[in-house]
């Protein structure tokens, strides 16, 4: 039974060399997406947030005051 011409060495290399180029696209455009989704999942946690803080009727300053007490209160309980 007749077999098909090998491939050389060359050849070979050149093959998984494409592969690979080909995988690290990949790579690369998954790594994107992924950034994209962190970007839009803190977009939405920063909506949440803005919408609670419309709702209790406070301005950004207050919260971020607020904010600074409580871990200001926190670290002192951890010391």
């Amino acid at each position: 039974m007749a077999r098909g011409q090998r491939k050389t060495i060359e050849e070979k290399i050149a093959a998984k060399q494409e592969l690979i180029d080909a995988l690290m696209t990949r790579v690369e455009s998954e790594k994107r997406e992924l950034d994209e989704l962190f970007q839009e999942k803190k977009r939405k946690e920063l909506e949440t947030v803005s919408e609670l803080i419309a709702d209790a009727g406070l301005q950004p300053d207050e919260v971020a005051e607020v904010l600074q007490e409580y871990m200001r209160a926190k670290a002192a309980v951890a010391s």
